[in-house]
């Protein structure tokens, strides 16, 4: 089984996407938020802000996030468990750290998110779940 995290950056309700190279093995051409595997001896919360420093270099305000719930795909070794997370606020402004992996990233607004191909089919419901997201905020860096 593969424990995977993913954090939503959200503003003026849009979300941060990342789209997966056409090259990827796994889940080549689609959308997903920014995230990856959790190492071992690793929290979700720890991945998390790992993952999203490596893949579009911000820096996560741990105290700004919370889960929204998971999503599982898979059985047996091939499982997979996704842990989703939202994001409130964070240092520095996203930008594809990682074009090995995506080839792209874009700020989606939570209600075009259907029409979209995702990895995950459940990540519109999920996110829906913020109802009215909390207001976010982007804290920028100062150089």
């Amino acid at each position: 089984m593969h424990i995977v995290v993913c954090g939503a950056l959200v503003v003026n309700e849009a979300v941060l996407l990342v789209h997966r190279s056409p090259a990827r093995r796994a889940y080549p051409d689609l959308w997903d938020l920014p995230g990856g595997h959790v190492e071992a001896g690793e929290s979700e919360r720890q991945a998390l802000a790992r993952e999203l420093c490596e893949e579009v270099g911000v820096e996560i305000v741990a105290e700004s996030c919370s889960r929204l719930g998971e999503l599982r795909s898979g059985s047996g070794e091939d499982a997979v468990h996704v842990g989703v997370w939202h994001v409130g606020a964070w240092l520095g402004s996203p930008t594809n750290r990682a074009p090995d992996e995506h080839d792209d990233l874009a700020w989606v607004g939570l209600s075009e998110l259907g029409g979209l191909p995702l990895v995950h089919s459940g990540l519109p419901a999920l996110l829906r779940a913020l109802d009215r997201p909390p207001a976010s905020r982007l804290i920028e860096e100062v150089a």
